[in-house]
């Protein structure tokens, strides 16, 4: 089994998505909601591939 790995590269542009999103919102709720958003969305592909 091939485990996926995450390049320096990756994370960075993580976690600067991630700060866009907390610099977006206008409280924690909100910020939570749009996180959550993006997993659901991508555990959505991640089952349709």
């Amino acid at each position: 089994m091939d485990a996926d790995i995450m390049t320096d590269k990756q994370l960075q542009t993580i976690l600067e998505m991630v700060d866009m999103i907390l610099d977006g919102c206008k409280d924690l709720e909100e910020a939570k909601k749009k996180v959550k958003k993006l997993i659901d969305n991508q555990n959505g592909k991640e089952k349709s591939e």
